[in-house]
C-alpha cells in the first residue's frame, strides 16, 4: 500500500480532493488529468486512489470540494458505498461525481448527497465549479448545479498531472512469455466511440460520438511515464481504431522515440477486419496484444447487441492476428437471457479450436449481461419483459434466466472463477473445469473431445485479475 505523505500545512492549504476507488489496476488518468486542469486554474488539488491506498481522512476533513471518478460500474458501486463515510467525515464539502456512470445515475447519487454530476468531457466543468465554489465567499456547501450534466466539448487537453498519484510500480505489471516483467503505464488517445452497441455503457452518454486526444499530450504523457519507469502502455481508449489515423499517427511517433517500449489497445472485431492493413503497422510498432469485445460466438446474441460482427467475422480476425503474431485477449459476456448451455459450450469449443484459452482471463468465464439506466437494450420489447425495475443500489436492470437451470450454471461458474483465482490455478485447469460444468446440462456433450491435456502456451498478460 502506498499512501501520500503531507505536511500540516500542505493539508491545510488543500482545497479540493480527487477520489478514485477503481480503474482496473492503472494509474487512473480520471485523476490526472483533472488534476492538470484543476491546478492550473489555481487549486489546490489533493488525489486518492483507494485500489492502492488507504482512505486519507484528514485530506477529505479538509477539503472544500471533492471529486469522486466513475468511470466503470465497479468504480461507481465503490463509491456509492464510500460516499456516506465522506460525508460523515466532512459534511460541508461539494461533492462531485463524474464520469461515465455518473450521468446514468445521477438520479440516485443526488440522493445520497451529491451536489454536480459531470460526464463526458468533464474536465472543464471541474474548473467551472472549482471557480464558482472558490467566489462564494467560502459558502462551499450545496449549491445547486451550474455546468451541464454531459459535456460533449472538443477540449484542448492538458498533459495529465500524475505527480500526485501513486507511483507506478503499485499498479498491475505486465508479464511476457519469456517470464520477464514490465512496469505497465496508462493512457488515453481517445474518448467515447463511434458505434452504438446495444448494451454498451458508453452510449448513453456518447451517443455515437468520439473526442481525441491531441497526440502531442497524449506522447507527452506516455514520456513522463517513461521518465518513472513504463516499460509498456496500455491505450484505455473504447477503441483505438475509432480514428485510425489519430492512432497510427500517435504509435508511429511513439516507436520512434521509444523504440523498446511495447503497448496494447482495445480494438473491435469490425475495425480489426476493416483497418487490416493496418495490423502489421500496429505491430511493428510495439503492439503485444489487443483486447477485443467478443460478447458471444452466437449470431443471435450479437444481432441482438448490435455489435457489428458475426461469429465468422470473430474467427476471421483472431487467426488474422494469429498469423502477424499479436496476441488477441477476448473479452465476453458470457451469460445473457439468450444463453443457452450448448451456446456457451459452443463458445468454449471455439476457445479450444482457435488456441485461445491460454489467453482467456479468467472472469471472461462469469461475465453477466448488466443493463445500465439508458441501456439501447431497452428499445427492444423482449428485453423490457425480461427485467424488473430498475435497481439503484445494483446500478441496473435485474434479470433472471427464463431457464433457472443457466442462473445456476452462472453461480457455480463464478465460483470457480473466485477458486482459481484464490489457488492461483492456470487457465487450463481452469478451462477444464468450467467445460466440465457446462457438459452436465448438455446431454450428447464429450469431454473426451477436449483432447487433455490442453497445450500451455505463454502469452503477454496483466497482473490485474480482471484480465
Amino acid at each position: 500500500m502506498h499512501s501520500i505523505i503531507l505536511t500540516v500545512e500542505s493539508c491545510l492549504m488543500t482545497h479540493v480532493l480527487l477520489i478514485s476507488t477503481y480503474e482496473l489496476g492503472h494509474q487512473p488518468f480520471g485523476l490526472a488529468s483533472p488534476a492538470a486542469w484543476l491546478r492550473q486554474a489555481g487549486a489546490e488539488v489533493a488525489c486518492l486512489d483507494l485500489a492502492v491506498q488507504p482512505l486519507n481522512e484528514a485530506l477529505v476533513a479538509q477539503a472544500s470540494l471533492i471529486f469522486l471518478y466513475l468511470p466503470m460500474h465497479t468504480a461507481t458501486r465503490l463509491a456509492i458505498e464510500l460516499i456516506p463515510r465522506l460525508k460523515s467525515l466532512n459534511p460541508r464539502a461539494h461533492y462531485c461525481c463524474y464520469g461515465l456512470y455518473a450521468p446514468a445515475n445521477e438520479s440516485y447519487l443526488r440522493g445520497l448527497g451529491v451536489d454536480t454530476v459531470l460526464g463526458g468531457e468533464f474536465e472543464s466543468g471541474t474548473v467551472a465549479l472549482y471557480d464558482f465554489i472558490s467566489s462564494s465567499s467560502g459558502q462551499f456547501g450545496h449549491h445547486s448545479q451550474q455546468q451541464p450534466s454531459i459535456s460533449l466539448e472538443r477540449p484542448q487537453f492538458l498533459v495529465p498531472d500524475r505527480s500526485l498519484l501513486p507511483p507506478l510500480d503499485a499498479y498491475a505489471k505486465l508479464h511476457m512469455p519469456d517470464g520477464s516483467v514490465k512496469q505497465v503505464g496508462y493512457t488515453e488517445a481517445s474518448r467515447g466511440c463511434k458505434y452504438r452497441c446495444r448494451h454498451c455503457p458508453i452510449v448513453p452518454v456518447y451517443n455515437g460520438r468520439f473526442r481525441i486526444v491531441q497526440p502531442q499530450i497524449v506522447l507527452a504523457d506516455i514520456r513522463q511515464q517513461v521518465a518513472s519507469g513504463a516499460q509498456h502502455i496500455t491505450f484505455g481508449d473504447p477503441d483505438f481504431l475509432n480514428g485510425p489515423s489519430h492512432a497510427i499517427r500517435i504509435v508511429r511517433a511513439l516507436h520512434t522515440e521509444f523504440p523498446h517500449l511495447t503497448y496494447d489497445a482495445t480494438i473491435k472485431i469490425e475495425h480489426l477486419l476493416k483497418f487490416d492493413h493496418l495490423l502489421p503497422k500496429l505491430r511493428d510498432t510495439g503492439c503485444l496484444f489487443i483486447t477485443s469485445a467478443v460478447e458471444a460466438v452466437d449470431d443471435h446474441i450479437l444481432d441482438i447487441m448490435d455489435k457489428g460482427h458475426t461469429r465468422a467475422d470473430f474467427l476471421q480476425a483472431a487467426t488474422r492476428l494469429r498469423q502477424l503474431g499479436l496476441a488477441l485477449n477476448p473479452t465476453f459476456v458470457a451469460f445473457t437471457p439468450w444463453t443457452t448451455a450448448s451456446g456457451y459450450l459452443q463458445m468454449l469449443s471455439v476457445l479450444r479450436d482457435l488456441d485461445l484459452v491460454s489467453n482467456m482471463a479468467p472472469i471472461q468465464y462469469a461475465i453477466r449481461l448488466l443493463i445500465p439506466a439508458g441501456s439501447r437494450l431497452l428499445e427492444l420489447a423482449e428485453v423490457q419483459n425480461l427485467v424488473a425495475a430498475f435497481d439503484h443500489a445494483a446500478l441496473c436492470y435485474p434479470w433472471q434466466h427464463p431457464d433457472p437451470a443457466m442462473d445456476k450454471l452462472y453461480q457455480r461458474i463464478f465460483r470457480l472463477v473466485q477458486q482459481n483465482q484464490s489457488n492461483g490455478e492456470s487457465r487450463n485447469v481452469l478451462f477444464s473445469k468450467v467445460w466440465q460444468a457446462v457438459s452436465e446440462l448438455v446431454p450428447d456433450s464429450n469431454s473426451s473431445s477436449l483432447n487433455w491435456p490442453l497445450p500451455t502456451r505463454p502469452v503477454p498478460r496483466l497482473s490485474e485479475s480482471w484480465y
